[in-house]
């Protein structure tokens, strides 16, 4: 990424959030452009990172390398055509929108290599997971590019196929709503309990922060941390299993299935 020119499209939080990663990895002020229709987000975005903004995309694309779609799904075709003319063959588009194929990227950009990926809000603590899917067109090079760059907020990592996306989207995209809701239902369990509520919040919520660290760091997977844990016939085995006597994992896979088939859905409708 040394010598590569990035333009943003949209400077809202994710995006800001890919800049300010981009430039602690020691990518200079000077390859990074950003353009977005808002002039108080402009201001915060050049005054916070050093980048020079715009308010016309065409003028932010000029001689860039790879362009960052970060508009909301909704605005993707209106800003996919007014893009269009002002496209070079050569130039990568980074779509971080969830719902928007490659296909309609393709059907209102033009053949342009595309890099397709689903972030997740975390990523705004550098702490988040991408999915990467890339078209034909995408070369071995843009390929780094495109990994160094969600690299930059997190984990990066390649799908064989483009539908893996809405799975993708399903277990990380919304997955950090699952964890908040599990922390409210904990913390208002343990209130019932007899706990002030900031105390049962704080355990929560330092607890929630051990057990990841303890998965990402650990050699053995989750499953048998799990067993680790649970002594026979003791306190934890007793609420593993009231989890299980409701269903826990089944109702987990149908929540998840649900994500799935509205990100497919979504794809559809947007795509139009």
């Amino acid at each position: 990424m040394s010598n590569t020119r990035i333009a943003f499209i949209g400077a809202g939080n994710m995006a800001a959030s890919l800049i300010g990663g981009l430039r602690a990895k020691g990518l200079d002020a000077a390859q990074i452009r950003a353009s977005d229709p808002g002039t108080e987000t402009r201001t915060r975005v050049s005054s916070e990172h050093g980048i020079e903004t715009f308010a016309d995309n065409a003028q932010a694309i000029d001689g860039a390398d790879v362009i960052v779609l970060a508009v909301k799904p909704q605005a993707m075709k209106t800003v996919c055509e007014a893009l269009r003319p002002s496209l070079k063959p050569h130039q990568l588009v980074v779509s971080i929108a969830a719902g928007i194929t490659c296909a309609s990227m393709n059907k209102w950009l033009g053949d342009q290599p595309i890099v397709r990926c689903m972030p997740n809000t975390p990523a705004l603590l550098r702490q988040g997971v991408s999915g990467l899917f890339a078209t034909p067109q995408v070369s071995a090079e843009q390929r780094q590019q495109a990994e160094e760059l969600l690299s930059a907020v997190g984990l990066a990592l390649w799908l064989e196929t483009e539908q893996q996306l809405d799975a993708v989207t399903a277990v990380s995209g919304s997955g950090p709503a699952y964890f908040f809701l599990l922390i409210e239902a904990m913390t208002a369990a343990g209130e019932k309990l007899g706990l002030p509520r900031e105390i049962a919040a704080q355990l929560t919520l330092q607890t929630a922060l051990g057990a990841a660290h303890m998965a990402t760091s650990s050699d053995v997977d989750a499953a048998e941390l799990r067993r680790r844990v649970t002594s026979p016939a003791g306190t934890t085995e007793a609420a593993i299993k009231a989890f299980q006597a409701g269903g826990f994992e089944a109702l987990v896979e149908k929540a998840l299935g649900a994500a799935a088939h509205r990100s497919a859905e979504m794809a559809e409708q947007l795509g139009q």
